[in-house]
């Protein structure tokens, strides 16, 4: 129905939106809350799933109800 439509899937079926800048800026919509903040790891629970931020120094520079934005040394991201 989505594709029928036109519709953007993230708009229709609430999915995560991530934009990595490089190892050390990422951007994110459409996450739900946050599980786990630690230096190290960054937790996210999205609509779909959960959304494992992994490396060093890792930091929320801003959040609000629809996006944020974590920086530092990110090694991985894992969809679980």
């Amino acid at each position: 129905m989505v594709e029928s439509l036109s519709l953007p899937k993230d708009l229709v079926l609430g999915s995560a939106i991530l934009t990595v800048t490089g190892n050390s800026d990422l951007y994110i919509e459409n996450y739900k809350g946050i599980l786990l903040y630690e230096d190290c790891c960054i937790l996210l629970q999205t609509k779909t799933c959960q959304v494992q931020i992994e490396g060093c120094n890792l930091s929320i520079d801003y959040y609000n109800n629809e996006d944020m934005r974590i920086s530092g040394c990110i090694r991985q991201i894992v969809w679980k």
